[in-house]
């Protein structure tokens, strides 16, 4: 087996339970049809989270630091304790500062014996060239909408126009469908659209005070789920944007049943008669810059306020 993988892909594809079936498959007593038993000791290990032999590596706060680094390099001088091979996945490699990264390279290139490393990112070209060379690279594709929703009517039993709203806005991530569907999401979703119309007609301080209770929310949902190590404004903004995709189908006579917010279909076709195709270019845009600045951690209010006066811009600029 190559001794070391790349798993790219968006959050919530399958990256991370793949890593734990192959955990499964090596270290399983007695494996059947390519994967585990679930029921020998390994394997109830495994899914309990507390095998020896399988170790992951999460971001501290934004980073993940030379020292986890160098911790790992440490416990991977040693043999596996009781499976064949130790897997050891970096959660978001993109994520290690450059020292970390430095480090990591030297063990992709002189590998301890009987050791699998898997690294996750979004995309390959987050990661230094040199580290991505010396894995084999697995692509992970964003799941269809369709699948995601019958996925979630059987085996969550969840309310067809739900599943299929959650579905839509997920941008093919189970994971994210799910969270959406199990917490209060499709309640918040509700109040972001409705902000969101209100933008073209609010005031310069509105705007202001608006950036500031988005940036104070972020940083109350950062508190609230510090184990996620992201923010709270990626939903706001992933919300945002496919309502000027919506828009922009409109715009273009595209048949109402590929809208993702079909729930507010009379708003959306009041909404787009204020807009060129060229301004809703413009506002995915720029809503795509302020999700990639959040991720850098910049300033969320003020990426919050250059973000919504933009968005006022464009909605006017008829």
């Amino acid at each position: 087996m190559p001794h070391a993988y790349l798993f790219t892909g968006i959050r919530g594809v399958g990256k991370t339970s793949t890593a734990r079936a192959m955990a499964m498959h090596l270290s399983c007593a007695a494996p059947a049809e390519e994967k585990g038993c679930g029921r020998c000791a390994p394997c109830r290990q495994i899914l309990g989270g507390n095998h020896p032999d399988l170790l992951f590596v999460q971001p501290e706060g934004a980073n993940i630091k030379i020292d986890q680094i160098r911790s790992l390099n440490r416990r991977l001088a040693f043999a596996p304790v009781s499976a064949p091979y130790r897997i050891s996945v970096v959660q978001q490699a993109q994520a290690m500062t450059e020292e970390a990264a430095n480090a990591f390279l030297k063990t992709l290139e002189e590998p301890p014996p009987r050791n699998i490393l898997i690294l996750q990112a979004v995309e390959p070209g987050d990661l230094l060239p040199t580290i991505v060379s010396r894995c084999q690279r697995i692509a992970f594709q964003p799941l269809d909408a369709q699948e995601i929703a019958i996925w979630l009517t059987q085996h969550r039993q969840t309310e067809p126009e739900t599943a299929r709203t959650a579905a839509a806005i997920c941008g093919g991530s189970l994971g994210m469908a799910l969270k959406m569907v199990a917490g209060p999401f499709l309640e918040k979703r509700r109040n972001w659209l409705l902000q969101l119309m209100e933008i073209p007609s609010k005031p310069v301080d509105g705007i202001f005070s608006l950036a500031a209770d988005c940036a104070a929310e972020d940083a109350k949902v950062r508190l609230e789920n510090s184990e996620n190590n992201l923010p709270g404004l990626q939903d706001l903004l992933s919300v945002w944007e496919t309502w000027y995709r919506d828009l922009m189908l409109l715009r273009t006579d595209a048949p109402d049943d590929l809208l993702i917010n079909r729930d507010f279909l009379r708003q959306l076709k009041n909404s787009s008669e204020q807009f060129r195709i060229t301004s809703l270019m413009d506002s995915i845009f720029r809503l795509d810059r302020a999700r990639r600045d959040i991720l850098k951690n910049r300033n969320t209010g003020l990426v919050l306020t250059h973000l919504i006066f933009g968005l006022r811009k464009c909605s006017t600029a008829l």
